[in-house]
């Protein structure tokens, strides 16, 4: 089963979401912060509790030895969901990520 592959995904999402953002130069084009020591990513005290439920399927066409990669498929919605969260909470509806709270207090 994948499940360690959906939580991963699901961790990325919620990175994508409120964590990650590429500073670039305006004048070279250079990203400033292309490395882990200044590029913010969550750590183990980031990441709420997560579940993950999957529904059991028999794809017989799938490969020959029945293998599936399912880790992308938990990014997709995270970020949507993270943002979708945040307008229920504030009515701030966000179009851009990372989520930033001083961006979120202007719009209040």
């Amino acid at each position: 089963m994948g499940q360690s592959q959906l939580f991963g995904g699901m961790i990325w999402g919620m990175s994508f979401a409120l964590h990650e953002e590429a500073i670039t130069d305006r004048r070279s084009g250079r990203i400033m912060n292309a490395n882990l020591g200044e590029y913010h990513i969550p750590v183990n005290a980031d990441v709420p509790p997560l579940d993950v439920i999957t529904v059991e399927e028999h794809d017989p066409h799938v490969n020959a030895l029945g293998i599936k990669g399912v880790g992308e498929i938990g990014i997709t919605g995270s970020a949507g969901a993270v943002a979708n969260a945040v307008w229920h909470a504030t009515g701030v509806r966000v179009r851009r990520f990372p989520i930033r709270i001083e961006e979120l207090l202007t719009q209040l």
